[in-house]
């Protein structure tokens, strides 16, 4: 199972330090971990909503470092796509796997799944056990979504007024956290349904 789908920034732009990352989108899948732990028990609902806020910007910032020494090591700047080129972007994006260890910052282990396409990072946070080969095509599949649909890449892009799309695109391609096997046929037809419900 998927813990959760994060969008955030993974190299510094204008409005950030050189350090920083923000994090524009982040969906948890299942329950509250907080909620589950004897320690965590006596917290307040925003104190926990708080919590899981501080853990998800955790994994942000990890996976901002994993791409920012990918990126350093690869020799290359990222190059700058255009709106329309949306394609050629996650072509050329640098992607990657960072093991989060037991209680850093879950309870139990996890892996990070990113992909970092210019300024953007894309990451799935599953559970160890999962098929990363499968969780790396779901994640390719719906970072293109979001880059093609939502015209991320172009300038003053807002992802966060934009949210209820993205949800619908994780109700459709994530369906409760829960990674899809698809053959031909039923790409297509998600495909189709995907399309037909952004262009409205």
């Amino acid at each position: 199972m998927v813990r959760c789908f994060l969008i955030h920034t993974v190299c510094p732009v204008s409005a950030l330090g050189a350090g920083e990352t923000r994090l524009l989108y982040s969906r948890v899948f299942g329950p509250d971990e907080a909620i589950s732990t004897e320690q965590h028990q006596e917290m307040t609902p925003e104190e926990r909503r708080l919590l899981q806020k501080e853990k998800l910007a955790v994994v942000a910032r990890q996976v901002r470092s994993a791409a920012s020494l990918s990126r350093e090591a690869s020799g290359r700047a990222p190059a700058e796509a255009l709106p329309g080129e949306e394609a050629l972007a996650l072509q050329e994006a640098d992607t990657g796997v960072v093991r989060l260890r037991a209680g850093d910052p879950f309870n139990e282990e996890t892996s990070a799944l990113w992909l970092g396409v210019q300024s953007l990072g894309f990451t799935l946070v599953c559970e160890a056990h999962e098929n990363l080969l499968l969780a790396e095509g779901t994640l390719r599949n719906l970072s293109r979504h979001c880059l093609e649909q939502l015209h991320m890449l172009g300038q003053g892009s807002e992802v966060l007024l934009r949210s209820n799309r993205v949800d619908a695109l994780l109700g459709r391609l994530l369906p409760h956290g829960q990674l899809l096997f698809l053959n031909h046929r039923f790409a297509q037809s998600l495909e189709k349904e995907v399309a037909s419900y952004m262009s409205k």
